[in-house]
């Protein structure tokens, strides 16, 4: 069957070797607008995305021609999963091309939080040598808790194995998923034993806004937060609240509710300035799956899935 397909994102031009494998066509379009997109793409059989727009229900009921959407990363949040379904067009995504990224990232970020690295970095710049204020923690002394256990929850299993800690694991959608870096646990156990909890799960119906006040109180022990998977899931207002009255120890956050902060509401501003000015919060640009190598192994990913679902 003849494939055309659109690629609305930028991506690594390996992806064309793949695509050139199998004789689907495509036009390379990253500089064109939302609106050009959505305008073009009824004429097309393919569709590959990163962020540029979500593609819902409306949108794809305008592309009668359409048999596939890949997505280049990770999630598929802005990508309506069960219409795609109904309609019985394929979806691919490439949570194993940045895995490696999240996995090292989140160390990273634990490792500065417990050890203030972040903290003590900017007091050194502004001339106070501070020593045992900066006293740190040893992560081969911590249980951590990992909530999602799949691509990324893996992975950062593996790294954090070599520091020695006690790792214990939490998914709600898998079963039987305990290895050798991790102790399949239940919910309820994991918030009773875990000193850290790092978050790898989608956004869905079900974990949007569900790190709340009440999931942070379910937690026994004052904890550290890290979450490098989507910025919903976590709602920052009772972050916050969970911050200032110490059941929070710090949090590392690579994504946020809102990430783009020129649209910030007054309360979102409110929000984030408390974060901001939290010597326990670290805060990065959603780069946690951002490597040189990731750039790569996202279309690397893509490509193979895509040229297999192609060749059945």
């Amino acid at each position: 069957m003849a494939i055309r397909c659109l690629i609305v994102d930028d991506l690594d031009a390996v992806i064309f070797q793949y695509l050139d494998r199998v004789g689907i066509s495509y036009d390379y379009q990253p500089e064109w607008s939302k609106e050009k997109c959505i305008q073009e793409l009824p004429q097309y059989e393919g569709l590959i995305i990163r962020s540029k727009f979500k593609v819902d229900k409306n949108i794809i009921e305008s592309c009668p021609k359409l048999k596939f959407i890949a997505r280049a990363g990770a999630g598929v949040d802005n990508i309506d999963k069960e219409f795609l379904t109904k309609k019985g067009i394929a979806l691919f995504h490439a949570s194993e091309g940045n895995k490696v990224a999240v996995g090292e990232q989140t160390v990273g970020v634990i490792l500065a939080l417990l050890n203030n690295i972040v903290k003590s970095n900017n007091e050194v710049k502004s001339n106070l040598w501070l020593r045992e204020e900066n006293r740190g923690y040893e992560l081969a002394s911590m249980t951590v808790g990992i909530i999602g256990y799949g691509n990324m929850g893996r992975e950062t299993a593996q790294r954090l194995s070599a520091f020695g800690c006690k790792i214990i694991a939490y998914d709600k959608y898998r079963h039987n998923y305990a290895s050798k870096h991790a102790e399949q646990v239940s919910l309820e156990q994991l918030q009773s034993e875990a000193d850290i909890i790092s978050l790898h799960i989608p956004l869905d119906e079900y974990s949007k806004g569900w790190a709340n006040k009440d999931f942070f109180n379910s937690i026994q022990k004052p904890f550290w937060l890290v979450n490098t998977a989507r910025g919903e899931i976590v709602v920052l207002k009772d972050l916050v609240e969970a911050l200032k009255n110490g059941k929070v120890r710090g949090a590392a956050l690579d994504v946020l509710e809102n990430e783009k902060l020129p649209t910030f509401t007054e309360e979102q501003k409110e929000i984030f300035n408390a974060l901001r000015e939290n010597t326990q919060v670290i805060l990065t640009p959603h780069i946690a799956g951002w490597t040189f190598e990731s750039y790569r192994k996202i279309s690397e990913v893509l490509g193979e899935k895509i040229a297999n679902w192609y060749n059945k």
